[in-house]
């Protein structure tokens, strides 16, 4: 039998429909679809906390703009870039090096040249 999960929010008996995750190193706060499985330093959201979610200023938002609903088991890019998130901000990996080639880097993210150049 499947339980479904609650809102984080102290006071909010929501089921949950998304799931926040900082990275603290990059200032960062990910609200996407629920993960499939409850995290120790993630956060499950209803609805309307995952909406009206704010962050201190100086953070950015990555924030799944679909509407919010049960989890979708699907392969889709956001789901992906959640769980990238999550792992990098677990911080038990070592550092990758820098490659040759990027153009900056911030925390675990990179942007690397067009191509073209």
């Amino acid at each position: 039998m499947t339980t479904q999960r609650r809102c984080s929010r102290a006071a909010c008996s929501n089921q949950a429909v998304a799931t926040l995750t900082y990275v603290y190193s990059d200032s960062t706060a990910v609200v996407g679809p629920l993960a499939t499985s409850a995290e120790p330093h993630s956060y499950d959201l209803c609805e309307v906390h995952a909406v009206r979610l704010t962050v201190p200023r100086g953070w950015e938002v990555v924030r799944h703009e679909g509407g919010f609903g049960p989890l979708d088991t699907s392969d889709d890019d956001l789901t992906a870039l959640a769980e990238a998130v999550r792992e990098a901000g677990r911080g038990d990996r070592a550092p990758e090096p820098e490659r040759p080639g990027s153009t900056g880097r911030r925390g675990h993210l990179r942007v690397l040249p067009d191509p073209q150049d």
